[in-house]
């Protein structure tokens, strides 16, 4: 079944409150579900997957996948079965498997849809079929399968005639999740040991889940090495808090004047926590208390206050580990005193808009001084935002982070297309509202 368009609702406006206080618990973390879904439904077993980020993007998965074949049993908010398949058990999909906004849905299923001995075909919405997907059909070509994209294989629709796949050794062009969790999953039916060299880290809930469902996967700094055909198990798992979602309200009361907020059961892997990072580095009071792990992964409660900001450099290793978050950071900075230097990061000109682009033109109609280069952002921190209309670009990050900058503004901040937060993030409203009446 096709997904529905996101209606756009009128212009959402959001005003400076006198204060903002509070807990929240964020949804359950987008990457960490996606993950958990597609891993077991390949699965040998039953798993019991809970706290599933509620977005719009995680849908597109779950409808993916059962047009896949795979049974998943909705048996509480946010809470799933999935009755695993197997390795050679998804079935050939009678449809053209629609995955909505979702990059990730995307170049996970290509990694799995490569071993199959079928043919299907993956497109998505307008914006998904302007992302690139050579950066998987390459690779996924050089381990045996048929992969097609339009323009030169470059984007979707993009054509899969999956086949017996090997092991290849593979130095990735660009440090990306995304990619490294697609040829890990090719690399789960492959012949022989897949090999991937990251040029810097990423995010590594993928090698976590796998090593945790019994598959032979071993890592060493930027190197990871998984030996395939060989089944893995299924395994519940309890979704942490979405880091990136935690990053807006964390922003939010370090900008404030008048501020403290906790967030609860944050997931706090290494390749999630760059913004922690970059915000501490600018003068932020942040605080992580409670760590422990949970379904292999770290997670904790992290609070932050008003806080005095100041620039910083933020480029190099770090952009990995805080790409989805470049945004929202951003905003911190127009706050900051001194300049801020956001470099390295061409990767956001291929999200879900040109967020260079879009941070650029965004926050400097607000009163952001800033500059755009090829790479990133020259952000001149002046310590004021005076408010006016912004465009969400339909990317649910400007959306928030707009939204976060209006806390903020001397007038309201009026944003259109608002509602693309439910690809990620359907109660942020809500959340947002109970905050600023505390």
């Amino acid at each position: 079944m096709a997904q529905a368009p996101i209606q756009e609702p009128p212009i959402h406006e959001v005003q400076r409150p006198h204060r903002l206080r509070g807990e929240v618990r964020v949804p359950g973390d987008k990457s960490i579900s996606h993950r958990a879904l597609i891993h077991n439904a390949i699965a040998d077993g039953i798993a019991r997957v809970e706290n599933v980020g509620p977005g719009e993007d995680v849908r597109s998965t779950i409808r993916c996948l059962r047009n896949l074949g795979v049974e998943i049993e909705e048996t509480g908010r946010n809470a799933y079965l999935v009755h695993g398949r197997g390795l050679g058990g998804l079935r050939e999909p009678f449809d053209i498997l629609d995955a909505g906004n979702s990059g990730t849905t995307t170049r996970l299923l290509a990694g799995v849809l490569a071993a199959q001995p079928f043919f299907s075909v993956v497109n998505g919405d307008e914006s998904l079929r302007a992302r690139p997907m050579d950066r998987v059909i390459e690779p996924l070509r050089s381990m045996g399968a048929t992969a097609l994209g339009r323009q030169g294989d470059d984007f979707l629709p993009m054509a899969i005639r999956g086949g017996n796949l090997h092991g290849i050794e593979y130095a990735m062009p660009v440090a990306s999740a995304q990619v490294k969790a697609c040829l890990l999953l090719a690399g789960v039916y492959a012949q022989g040991t897949t090999h991937l060299i990251e040029p810097a880290m990423s995010r590594d809930h993928t090698e976590r889940l796998l090593a945790a469902q019994g598959a032979d996967i071993r890592t060493d700094g930027l190197h990871v090495w998984l030996r395939g055909g060989r089944p893995i198990q299924a395994v519940d798992v309890l979704v942490a808090g979405d880091t990136s979602s935690a990053a807006y309200w964390l922003v939010a009361a370090c900008i404030h004047p008048d501020a403290e907020i906790v967030v609860r059961d944050v997931g706090l892997s290494d390749g999630r926590t760059g913004f922690v990072d970059a915000l501490r580095a600018m003068g932020a009071d942040l605080r992580i208390t409670n760590e422990r792990t949970l379904g292999g992964e770290p997670i904790g409660d992290i609070s932050a206050r008003s806080s005095d900001l100041h620039g910083t450099v933020i480029g190099g290793s770090l952009i990995p580990r805080l790409i989805d978050e470049a945004p929202i950071l951003s905003v911190a900075a127009a706050l900051a005193e001194g300049d801020t230097v956001i470099k390295d990061a061409q990767e956001l000109r291929l999200k879900e808009s040109d967020r260079i682009a879009a941070v650029a033109s965004e926050l400097g109609a607000i009163g952001a001084q800033l500059e755009e280069r090829a790479d990133g952002l020259v952000i001149h921190g002046s310590g004021r935002l005076v408010g006016g209309k912004g465009d969400s670009h339909k990317d649910h990050r400007m959306a928030m982070a707009l939204a976060i900058a209006g806390l903020v503004s001397e007038t309201p901040v009026q944003i259109t297309g608002a509602s693309s937060v439910t690809i990620s993030y359907p109660g942020f409203w809500d959340d947002l509202r109970d905050l600023s009446l505390a």
